[in-house]
C-alpha cells in the first residue's frame, strides 16, 4: 500500500441519511469528500444541489473501484457493516465504520485481521471518545483527580429516532459503553440487562444494562427513545470528586466537578456537599475531530484511538446485554481476553504471585493479594484485594473471591463459586499455635455455583453443595446439600434456592426462571426431568 498524504486523501461516504449527512458535511468542509453513495436518488440530488460539483452514485461498486478514493466512510445499518467494510478492505481502502463495528465478534475479528494483512486503517465511529469534554474527563480520571472510581452511570434518552432495523440498546448504548470502558480501563466480567418492548413486540424501546468489573467498579446504562426530552448524561463517582458530563448543556456547563465528601460521625456516614466546579475546555466539534483523526491515522499509519479492537470490546458488552435481555435479565458472564502482547491474566503491581502458580486466561488478581506455590487458578477468576491463596489450592473457572478472603491448603473451589467479603475457611479442626497439625488437614470442598456470604465461616472437613447458599455470618459445621439455603450459628437449613439465585416455592419451582427441581434424599435438589416436572 502506498501511503497517501493528508492533503490528497479522499473519502466516499456510504449512507447519507440521518447521521451520514453530518459525515458528508464534515468531509466536504475538510475538502476531502470525493464521493457520496446512497440508494436514494432523491437524497443524492439534494446533495448535488447543496454541494455543487460533488460526485454521487447509487452503486457501491463505484466506491470500491475508484482509484482516487482512499477511504470509505460507512454510515449504513449495522447488519450491512461487515460486507461493506470487507469489500472496501479487499479493494485497498482505509475504512471508517459507524457504531457498532459489526454484529458478531467473529466478523469483527475477520475485519481486523484483513486490515492488518493489507496494512490498512480500520476505525469505529465512537464519537464521544473525540469530544473535548470527555477527553478532559478521561485525563482527569487517569491522573487520579477523581480518586478511586467506584461507580459510573449514563443516561441517553430522547423521543426518537425510532428504528426498526435495530433496538434501542444497539442504537444508543455503544457510545456510553465505549466511554465507560475507556474510564474503567478494564472489561466487565458480567452484564445484566432489562428492557421493555412497547411499540413493537420484538424490538426493545427502553433498556438498562448493569456492568460488573473485576476491580469492583460497577456501571449502568439507561437508554430510551420513548422519553419526553433529550438527556445525554454521564456521571462518574470517585471517592475524591464526582464528575458530571452533560452534553445537552451549554459548553461551559458540560463538565461539572462536585468535590463532595462522605464524613463518618461515629458509625454513620454523613455526606458533605460542595458547590460544583466548572472546567475551562476549548470548544471544538467532536465529529470534525473524529474525521480528522481517521484521516491522520490513514495517512500516517498510526493506530486509531477507536480501532477494531476497541470496537470488539464494545461489541462484547452489547452481545452480552442482548443475551441477558433475551433470557429474562439473566446475568451473563463475559470471557476476559488479553490484549495483544499482554499476559493472558492480570495482576496488580502490589500482588505477589509465587513461582509454580497456574493462572488461567482472563483471571484478575488485585491489590496486596498473595498466591502461593502449587495453586491452580482457572480461567476468568477474580481475586479481590488483600487475599491469600494457597499453597496447593485449586480454584475453578469463573470463581469470584471478594476482599479479605484466605483460601487455605485443603480447600477446593469448583467453578463459579462466590466467596463474599471477609468469609473464612479453616483447614485444621483443633489448632494450637505450639503444636503442628498440618498433617491433620481436613479437606473442604465447595461445589459448582455455590455462594458463601460475607463473614461466614466454613469449618473444615465439610462439603458445600452445588448452588447452595450460605448466608452472611453463618457458621457451617456440617455438609450443606445441593441448592440448600443455610444461615445462623450453627448454620441451619432454611429453604431451597434455584440455580439462578432465586428462592423456590413449596413445589420446588422457581418463580423467577421457571426451573423445576426434585429432592434427592441426603443430597439436596436436582433438576427435574420433564416427567417429574
Amino acid at each position: 500500500i502506498i501511503m497517501t498524504s493528508a492533503s490528497s486523501f479522499s473519502v466516499a461516504v456510504v449512507g447519507s441519511g440521518y447521521w451520514g449527512k453530518n459525515l458528508v458535511r464534515n468531509w466536504h468542509a475538510m475538502d476531502a469528500l470525493g464521493l457520496i453513495c446512497d440508494r436514494d436518488e432523491a437524497t443524492l440530488a439534494r446533495f448535488r444541489e447543496q454541494y455543487p460539483g460533488v460526485d454521487t452514485t447509487i452503486s457501491y461498486n463505484d466506491v470500491v473501484s475508484r482509484e482516487d478514493i482512499q477511504g470509505v466512510v460507512i454510515a449504513t445499518p449495522a447488519e450491512t457493516h461487515f460486507n461493506l467494510a470487507r469489500e472496501a478492505i479487499l479493494a485497498g481502502k482505509h475504512v471508517y465504520v459507524e457504531k457498532p463495528l459489526v454484529l458478531e465478534e467473529k466478523q469483527g475479528r475477520e475485519l481486523i485481521e484483513m486490515a492488518k494483512e493489507h496494512d490498512l486503517t480500520l476505525m469505529v465511529g465512537h464519537l464521544l471518545q473525540y469530544h473535548p469534554v470527555f477527553i478532559h474527563l478521561k485525563k482527569m480520571a487517569a491522573a487520579g483527580e477523581l480518586g478511586r472510581i467506584n461507580y459510573i452511570y449514563s443516561r441517553r434518552l430522547n423521543l426518537g429516532k425510532i428504528r426498526r432495523e435495530e433496538n434501542i440498546l444497539w442504537s444508543f448504548a455503544p457510545h456510553d459503553i465505549s466511554m465507560i470502558l475507556s474510564l474503567a480501563r478494564e472489561e466487565p466480567e458480567a452484564v445484566l440487562a432489562t428492557g421493555g418492548n412497547y411499540l413493537h413486540q420484538k424490538i426493545a424501546d427502553v433498556t438498562t444494562s448493569h456492568l460488573e468489573f473485576p476491580s469492583g467498579l460497577k456501571a449502568h446504562i439507561f437508554v430510551s427513545w420513548l422519553h419526553p426530552f433529550k438527556e445525554q448524561r454521564l456521571v462518574v463517582v470517585g471517592d475524591r470528586k464526582m464528575a458530571v458530563f452533560d452534553d445537552t448543556l451549554a459548553w461551559e456547563d458540560k463538565l461539572l466537578l462536585y468535590p463532595h465528601e462522605i464524613q463518618w460521625e461515629g458509625s454513620m456516614p454523613v455526606p458533605t456537599k460542595a458547590e460544583p466546579e466548572r472546567v475551562d475546555i476549548p470548544q471544538a466539534e467532536p465529529l470534525r475531530a473524529e474525521c480528522e483523526h481517521f484521516r491522520h491515522c490513514a495517512t500516517s499509519g498510526e493506530a486509531p484511538l477507536t480501532d477494531g479492537e476497541e470496537g470488539i470490546k464494545v461489541l462484547r458488552v452489547l452481545n452480552a446485554s442482548q443475551q441477558s435481555l433475551d433470557n429474562n435479565a439473566c446475568k451473563v458472564r463475559i470471557e476476559q481476553v488479553a490484549e495483544p502482547g499482554e499476559k493472558a491474566w492480570f495482576a496488580h503491581p502490589s500482588a505477589v504471585i509465587d513461582d509454580n502458580v497456574s493462572l488461567g486466561k482472563g483471571s484478575k488478581v488485585w491489590h496486596f493479594t498473595h498466591i502461593m506455590p502449587g495453586s491452580e487458578i482457572g480461567e476468568n477468576v477474580s481475586i479481590g484485594q488483600n487475599c491469600c491463596i494457597g499453597p496447593d489450592v485449586s480454584i475453578g473457572e469463573g470463581c469470584k473471591i471478594q476482599n479479605n478472603v484466605s483460601v487455605y491448603k485443603g480447600v477446593t473451589l469448583e467453578k463459579f463459586v462466590f466467596c463474599g467479603p471477609s468469609m473464612v475457611f479453616t483447614n485444621v479442626f483443633n489448632p494450637r499455635s505450639n503444636i503442628r497439625r498440618m498433617d491433620e488437614l481436613r479437606p473442604t470442598l465447595v461445589r459448582e455455583g455455590a455462594t458463601l456470604g460475607a463473614n461466614c465461616t466454613i469449618v473444615c472437613g465439610h462439603t458445600v453443595g452445588r448452588y447452595a447458599f450460605v448466608g452472611a455470618g453463618a457458621v457451617v459445621t456440617h455438609d450443606v446439600p445441593d441448592h440448600a439455603v443455610v444461615f445462623g450459628n450453627p448454620a441451619a437449613f432454611q429453604g431451597w434456592m434455584c440455580k439462578c439465585g432465586a428462592g423456590l416455592e413449596d413445589d420446588l419451582r422457581c418463580v423467577s426462571c421457571g426451573s423445576a427441581y426434585v429432592e434427592k434424599p441426603g443430597q439436596g435438589l436436582a433438576g427435574a426431568s420433564p416427567s417429574e416436572s
